[in-house]
């Protein structure tokens, strides 16, 4: 599964990023500023799938230090040219790992639903703890899409995503939930999301 998502992200690399560059309603940067406002001057900041860093590492780096992971080769490729001031690996965010407390804050935009279900509470737990006490997380998660393999704007693609309930209640097994919002937008077709920040 995981194959799937690094082809699929490699071959689509560029056409991802002008693709979504286009969804008018995309929430994203209206989450993006309030997480970026509670957080103080050169925080410490992981960003678990930053695809070509464009718009989210870009901005994060205007004012933070911030290493940017992806398991795609194509996209770190992208976001080292694009964000010149980040700091980039290519890796499985499932596979990583940090000292405990080693960021002030961690964001996962739109990369978590690539993970099999399986993976993600051990996922979660191991983000939880790489945070600092008051550290923030935010992400976009699914809603509830079993583990599948579908073609994916051109590509073959894998998506897999918890129910709402059961996001929160594997976060909230190691995090306060600060945020916790039901969000759609068109691509043009809906897709639902479900918008959490967190604190450890």
């Amino acid at each position: 599964m995981k194959e799937i998502v690094e082809a699929g992200y490699d071959a689509m690399a560029e056409h991802y990023l002008t693709w979504s560059a286009q969804i008018a309603d995309d929430p994203r940067l209206r989450y993006l500023e309030d997480f970026d406002s509670r957080l103080h001057d050169n925080a410490k900041i992981l960003e678990l799938g930053c695809g070509a860093g464009i718009p989210v590492t870009r901005k994060l780096a205007e004012r933070h230090d911030v290493l940017g992971v992806d398991l795609s080769q194509q996209q770190v490729d992208l976001a080292r040219a694009n964000v010149p001031a980040a700091r980039f690996e290519k890796a499985d965010m499932t596979a990583l790992d940090f000292p405990d407390g080693t960021f002030d804050a961690i964001a996962a935009f739109y990369s978590i639903l690539h993970v099999p279900r399986a993976e993600q509470p051990g996922l979660i737990a191991k983000i939880a703890r790489w945070l600092k006490p008051g550290g923030l997380f935010l992400a976009s998660l699914g809603v509830g899409t079993p583990d599948v393999t579908e073609n994916w704007l051109g590509v073959e693609m894998f998506f897999g995503s918890n129910t709402t309930d059961r996001n929160r209640e594997l976060l909230s097994r190691h995090l306060e939930i600060v945020t916790d919002d039901l969000v759609t937008m068109h691509e043009p077709d809906p897709a639902t999301f479900h918008w959490v920040l967190t604190r450890r």
